[in-house]
This record gives structure tokens, C-alpha cells and sequence, in this order.
């Protein structure tokens, strides 16, 4: 039955436009969600920078995000509900009882194109200029909405307490760590990041988190000059080292009493030589100590980060390491930190001596046992655990809770490990391959 023609008076319109009006609102708050939570925020930075209130406004809403999301979704609700309130009693009064039905078919048609798919679509293709836009008026809202926002939000909280789930009220929902290595790996798997651009900031990012233990020489490869040997010797032990700099010992090599760096070394010697004119046998009284510098321990449990950062400031270059217990256990450099970030930086001492991964007939890969487990990751883009060793060895004793034996072969972590060679009880290489 067609509906009676005088139904459509200024009631009909007014409800009508009302509709409508909501239904703008709605696609409104659901683009503005949309926008806020997707828009870059290095992106809005750059464009406060540049004078643009609205992004500036957008960094500052966008600080909360709880009580954004609860202000927009408050907002967005009541216009729906509103909206749907509304189209039910226009159609039963034009249709009578079908009328409910075909209002929830008609609205819910309307909301999800207009309302959400629209909008959304188009702020997540422009998310900084649609946040930037809408951000001035969603902060008159969170504003306005924030007492109750914040009722809601005791009232979750108290509602998931019961349930013992405990929410930080200070915590972030996303991490910005978590966030940029996820986008990376990403952009990875998808061909857009390139290996070497993903792992040097990955590596930048890993620096907070890892300790000067995990990356330092060991002191069983540390070269060292006995204070007391023949400056001769001292001499051409500088003269043949690949090292500008080297640690200075008395007595037993833990005891070191300073270190020394091959330019000043070769001038005072020069010096006290007399010159290009003077004799060798000068030499026989020369104390190194005297140009020795004071030596730079810190603690193993130094995070990189924190150990560049005391590098740039004190303008060096080389720390001892020490345990607890202050006995020696190896050296780094800055140099070893920054090869964390941009890989290994090799020199003509270095070219040779770093070739730690070879690929056997058989398709395995012979490993330097003392490699460490990131550099193997980052090498073959693997994915063996480091939590409970550094190196590939070391985790290969942690698995097997023995020393083993030439030949020994271990499956663990979806990889295939046999031990090819071993100087006492320190395992040098071994043949490693995925399963």
C-alpha cells in the first residue's frame, strides 16, 4: 500500500534532513578515527614544523589515544543510534510495522557506505591531510566528551580488574619500537626494504638493549705489551700489530696498568732515539708507562647505548671490560659498536681475516664458532635465539649442556649443527644448516 501523501509534511522533512545530518556526522567521526590513528606522526611533526596548526593540533590529541578513540566512539555512537532512532519511526509511520524492518535495511546500507567505508577509505589515503583538517573540531570533542570518557574508562578498568587483567594507566598501546621494526620486517618481506636499510636501523634500535658482553673481544684474543719487555720488542710488536692501540700489562695479563696508542709510542722512541741522527742502544732505558694513558674499564652490563654515548663524550675510542668481580673479561671499541648499526667495517688488516661463513660442496655452511649469533642472523637472515648465548658455539654448548666432540651432530631450532673442529674444550667451527 502506498504511503498517504499527507504523511509528507514538515515533520517528514525535518526528520528527514535530520537523517541525513547525522549520517554526516557519523562518517565524520569514522574518517576522523581513521585519520588520527593512521596518520604518521613524523610526518604531522614535519608539518608543525612548517606552521600547520592543524597537524600541530592532531600531535597533540593524538598524545592520548585512549581518550581520543573513546571521545570519537562516544560521538560516532550516539549519531548512529540517533540517526537509527530516527529512520525507524519515519518508516513506521510511513509503512506502519514493516516499516522497522525496512528502516534497519535502508540505515544499515546508508551507515556502512556513507558512513564507513566512504571515509574511511579516503583517510586512510590522505591520513595526514584529513588529520590535520579534522583536528581542530575532534579536539572541541575530546574535549567536551572527556568527562565521560574518563568515567568509562574507570569503569573498564574496574570491569577487567575483576577479571584480573591489569592495565598500565601511563602505557602506550602501541610501542614505537615494536612499531618501526614491524613496518620493517614488512617492507621486507614485501621487497620494498632493502636487507642492509632494515638491518642497520634495526641495529640502531637494538642498542638500548644489548650490553658491551655480547659484542667485545674476548680477553683470550686480546693483544697485549708486557710493560717490562725489551723496548725492542715492545718496538716491533707495534710495528707488526694491526692495532693502533694496545693494552699495557705488569706481571700477569690481568693486571692492566695502562694503554698505549702506536703514534705517541713511536714519537717518544723517536724521540728519545735522538732523532734521525741518535742511536738504538738509547732505547734501553725507555719506559713505556710514561706514555702509556690511564686505562678505561667499564662494566660488562653497559648497554651500547649508554657506551657510545660515554665514547663521544669522552672523546675515546677503546674501554677494557670488567666482570663483578672487576677481573678482565675482553675489550670494545667504538668501532665494534658501530658495525652493530652499519655492518663490518673492514680495513686492508681486516679484509681477510673477517671471512667467517664459507658454503661447503654439500650445501652447508662452515661458521666460525666464535661468530656471534646476530652476525649469523644478520649474514643469512636466519632466526637462531641469542638470549641464552652470544655465540654460535656457546649456544650450541647451552643446547647440548656438554662440551662436544669432533663430529657430534645436534638438531635443534629447525637447524642441523655438526661440530667440525675443536682446540681444547673451545669449540672453532662447525658445519650449520636449516632442516
Amino acid at each position: 500500500m502506498d504511503p498517504d501523501p499527507s504523511l509528507f509534511d514538515s515533520a517528514f522533512w525535518i526528520t528527514t534532513v535530520s537523517i541525513l545530518f547525522l549520517l554526516v556526522l557519523s562518517g565524520f567521526f569514522s574518517g576522523s578515527e581513521t585519520a588520527l590513528t593512521a596518520s604518521s606522526r613524523g610526518k604531522l611533526r614535519a608539518q608543525a614544523d612548517k606552521g600547520s596548526r592543524g597537524a600541530k593540533k592532531a600531535l597533540e590529541i593524538t598524545d592520548d589515544n585512549e581518550r581520543l578513540i573513546g571521545s570519537v566512539l562516544l560521538g560516532n555512537n550516539l549519531v548512529n543510534i540517533l540517526a537509527a532512532s530516527l529512520a525507524t519511526a519515519l518508516f513506521t509511520r510511513l509503512f506502519g510495522e514493516s516499516g522497522v524492518a525496512l528502516a534497519t535495511l535502508v540505515m544499515t546500507l546508508l551507515v556502512l557506505i556513507f558512513a564507513e567505508v566512504l571515509p574511511k577509505t579516503y583517510a586512510i589515503t590522505n591520513a595526514e591531510k584529513a588529520a590535520a583538517a579534522v583536528a581542530p573540531v575532534i579536539g572541541v570533542v575530546v574535549t567536551v566528551f572527556s568527562p565521560v570518557v574518563a568515567a568509562v574508562r574507570l569503569l573498564v578498568r574496574g570491569v577487567l580488574r575483576l577479571f584480573g587483567v591489569q592495565i598500565d594507566p601511563d602505557s602506550n598501546i602501541l610501542a614505537v619500537r615494536e612499531e618501526i621494526a614491524g613496518a620493517l620486517q614488512l617492507g621486507h618481506s614485501e621487497g620494498v626494504v632493502e636487507k642492509e636499510d632494515r638491518d642497520r636501523i634495526l641495529g640502531a634500535l637494538d642498542l638500548g638493549d644489548r650490553t658491551v658482553e655480547e659484542i667485545m673481544l674476548h680477553r683470550s684474543n686480546i693483544e697485549m705489551i708486557d710493560a717490562d719487555a725489551d723496548p725492542e720488542a715492545i718496538l716491533k710488536q707495534c710495528l707488526e700489530s694491526r692495532h693502533t692501540r694496545l693494552p699495557v700489562f705488569r706481571g700477569q695479563p690481568e693486571n692492566i696498568v695502562g694503554v698505549v696508542h702506536a703514534k705517541d709510542l713511536f714519537r717518544a722512541m723517536y724521540a728519545q732515539a735522538g732523532g734521525s741522527e741518535g742511536g738504538a742502544e738509547r732505547l734501553k732505558s725507555f719506559d713505556i708507562l710514561k706514555v702509556a694513558n690511564a686505562p678505561y674499564f667499564v662494566p660488562e652490563t653497559t648497554t651500547l647505548d649508554d657506551q657510545m654515548r660515554e665514547f663521544l663524550r669522552m672523546h675515546s675510542h677503546f674501554a677494557l671490560v670488567v666482570d663483578e668481580y672487576g677481573s678482565l673479561q675482553g675489550l670494545i671499541t667504538l668501532e665494534d659498536i658501530l658495525e652493530e648499526i652499519v655492518g663490518e667495517i673492514a680495513d686492508e688488516f681486516d679484509v681477510e681475516e673477517d671471512v667467517t661463513i664459507t658454503r661447503t660442496e654439500d650445501g652447508q655452511y662452515l661458521v666460525e664458532g666464535s661468530m656471534t649469533i646476530r652476525d649469523l642472523n644478520r649474514a643469512m637472515d636466519w632466526n637462531l635465539p641469542d638470549d641464552e648465548a652470544n655465540t654460535i658455539a656457546g649456544l650450541v654448548i647451552h643446547e647440548a649442556q656438554m662440551i662436544p666432540t669432533v663430529g657430534q651432530v645436534f638438531s635443534f631450532h629447525g637447524f642441523r649443527f655438526e661440530v667440525v673442529e675443536r682446540e681444547g674444550n673451545r669449540i672453532t667451527w662447525l658445519k650449520v644448516r636449516p632442516l
